[in-house]
């Protein structure tokens, strides 16, 4: 099955992030701390679910162990947060050393099944980047991980065409190579700023 792009999604591309993320979590960070994410270490439980893949098959967390891991929740007919994050995380990661590249992942998880079938999902993640993985479920299995995260999402009602938007959070969580919540990347980081935090953590977990 192809995909066909919205015609403005590449002018998209180029806006800058318009929404903030939907939440705030408590703590501060410690002098020592570099991050530019912020810190959630401790803040947040560890990385953990049973989703579809593209292909239709099962992905577990614990099947990716071993890697940084970026989660982000969203859908492919997003007009303007998805696609600019994606490109962002993307660019983060191709800036890498390419040997770390190999040990960073972004798991794009869409929130819209009834749309997002693992053929349109694969097109969509293959579009923005070879580390970026898509991945889906029932919307039951989906709420109960975004509540996990402290988040939520929610349908508008469809247009006379059937169209409908999806509201989501703009965060993006990165768990250690171990599965453990380290940062959440706020919409206003550059790609630079994330590279940044991403080298830091596939060092220190070396």
């Amino acid at each position: 099955m192809s995909f066909h792009f919205p015609a403005n999604l590449r002018a998209w591309l180029n806006l800058p992030l318009l929404l903030a993320t939907t939440f705030v979590l408590g703590g501060c960070l410690g002098e020592d701390n570099l991050w530019h994410g912020k810190d959630i270490q401790g803040l947040m439980p560890e990385l953990a679910f049973e989703l579809k893949g593209t292909s239709g098959e099962t992905v577990r967390a614990g099947e990716l162990d071993g890697q940084i891991r970026l989660l982000f929740f969203g859908f492919t007919s997003c007009p303007d947060v998805c696609p600019t994050t994606l490109q962002k995380l993307n660019q983060a990661i191709k800036a890498m050393p390419s040997e770390m590249q190999s040990q960073t992942l972004a798991l794009f998880v869409s929130v819209d099944p009834k749309r997002d079938t693992p053929e349109r999902l694969a097109s969509y993640v293959d579009f923005f980047g070879k580390r970026i993985v898509g991945l889906t479920g029932d919307e039951p299995e989906l709420r109960e991980l975004a509540k996990r995260y402290r988040t939520t999402f929610g349908y508008d009602e469809p247009d006379a065409d059937g169209n409908y938007a999806v509201s989501h959070s703009s965060a993006v969580y990165v768990f250690d190579r171990e599965g453990e919540a380290r940062l959440l990347i706020r919409p206003d980081l550059s790609a630079d700023q994330i590279r940044q935090d991403l080298i830091a953590l596939v060092r220190e977990n070396s």
